[in-house]
Parts: C-alpha cells; structure tokens; sequence
C-alpha cells in the first residue's frame, strides 16, 4: 500500500494557462486534464466557460506530481487554500483512516466520498489550520 504526498494548486480560473507554464518553466508533463463538464454529475446549468475550468490535473515533474484544479465558480481562492498538500493512497479504507484522523478537531470542508475523479476522496482542514486533499488512486 503506497502513500503519496502532492502539492495541490488550487487557481481561479487560470489552471490551463499554469500547467502549461510549468510545462515550459520546469519541465512538465501533463497525465490528467479532467475539466468541469467532463464530469458526469455536474447539473446541466453550467456555462461553457465553467465547463472548460480544470476540474483535475495531475503533471509530473521528475519523480514528483503536482495537481491543479480552478475554483468551479471562478471565484478567488481564500488565503492558505491557494496551495493544498494532497495525500494520496491506492486504498480506500487507508484513505479514509487519514481523512478521520486529520478531521480530528478540524474542519471537514468535503465529506469524503466516491467521487468521478475518485473512489474515495475528501478535503479536511487540521486543528493547526493545513488542509489537506485526502485522494485514493483509481485501481485500473
């Protein structure tokens, strides 16, 4: 059972214009570009530019990753959420002993869940006010 620990960059709309600055800046190579209306859950309300916002991407630099999203509403990103830690397993049940774990006198800003993008995913902030993206790899 693996255990990963990724920065996750949370943008306000402009996650295609930073991935393919840090393809040209360090090297990038993009494994993941899922965007909002790539997403089978999402209401049929949302515009084309919502559609076209980077829901999930994953870039690999080296031996490391980095994920990236946009805020779905395009809206600005509050202090200390510009840049998450994203902790990833190939475990479900491992996952969701992180996720309880660190809610602990937390925040749970997303329950963990079943996700599109994910069999169990959730986001948490700490009793020291870190937050975390708790994510569990697909199995293929």
């Amino acid at each position: 059972m693996s255990v990963k620990i990724t920065p996750y960059f949370n943008m306000e709309g402009n996650a295609r214009e930073a991935i393919q600055f840090y393809e040209q800046a360090v090297g990038a190579e993009v494994l993941t570009i899922i965007t909002y209306g790539d997403m089978p859950d999402m209401p049929n309300t949302l515009t084309d530019d919502v559609k076209n916002l980077v829901a999930h991407a994953k870039l690999r630099v080296g031996e490391s990753e980095l994920m990236f999203s946009d805020a779905p509403s395009g809206s600005s990103i509050p202090k200390g959420k510009q840049v998450t830690i994203c902790i990833s397993t190939n475990n479900v049940e491992k996952s969701k002993r992180i996720f309880e774990a660190l809610r602990q006198d937390g925040q749970v800003n997303m329950p963990f869940e079943e996700t599109p993008f994910s069999p169990g995913f959730g986001d948490v902030t700490d009793k020291f006010g870190v937050t975390f993206q708790i994510y569990t790899e697909s199995q293929s």
